[in-house]
């Protein structure tokens, strides 16, 4: 599929519950994660990648090189993901040059097993007018599936056709993100599956991750 695709980039978060500050700061091969991820993007074939930050913002700006981003700043980012969500998807959907982006890839700064490789499956069987969602291989339930509606359990990244982005950044709420709009839209969500767990850091025992 040709079309412009820019990335949304969620790393607004206070990493309260790993307790370390921002994930977006947690060191990664010698660089802030954030930059890192940023990376990966572009690696795996992303225009352009918003980078939406909130907890700490001038300090994780300052320790990471994002000048080839776009970085927006949300200052409702204690609300939850929905809010950083909206402001960067409505930030992605602008214009640049005269062309609009025809994808909106959403993508997690906390998963740093995510490959450039990955990226691009993902962007290589997108199909206009749907979601493609990732699927990881190996990871534990309840990734693999919700039992409670039977229904697959989609993970991120994934991408969304542009006219779709705004409709499901507005039905955020929270810390919930897209879940609402994917599951009362099913019928047009596709899945890539991964190799590896695709796991978050959000733990002490996550930390082997960023090894």
């Amino acid at each position: 599929m040709t079309g412009r695709a820019v990335a949304v980039l969620l790393a607004a978060g206070a990493g309260s519950r790993l307790g370390r500050g921002p994930k977006a700061l947690l060191p990664h091969h010698g660089r802030p994660l954030v930059e890192h991820v940023a990376g990966v993007l572009v690696a795996g074939g992303c225009d352009e990648v918003v980078v939406v930050l909130g907890a700490e913002a001038v300090r994780v700006a300052a320790a990471a090189d994002l000048t080839t981003a776009r970085v927006v700043v949300n200052p409702d980012w204690a609300t939850g993901m929905g809010s950083s969500l909206r402001a960067g998807v409505a930030t992605a959907r602008e214009p640049r040059d005269g062309e609009a982006p025809a994808r909106v890839v959403v993508a997690h700064v906390d998963q740093p097993g995510v490959t450039p490789a990955d990226v691009a499956r993902l962007l290589a069987a997108h199909r206009p007018g749907r979601v493609t969602a990732s699927r990881w291989a190996d990871a534990p339930a309840p990734h693999a599936a919700a039992p409670e509606s039977g229904r697959p359990r989609w993970a991120h990244p994934l991408v969304l056709d542009a006219a779709l982005a705004a409709p499901a950044a507005a039905s955020a709420v929270g810390d919930a993100g897209a879940r609402a709009f994917l599951r009362a839209h099913a019928d047009l969500v596709d899945v890539v599956t991964h190799p590896g767990d695709g796991r978050d850091v959000d733990t002490e025992a996550d930390l082997d991750l960023l090894a």
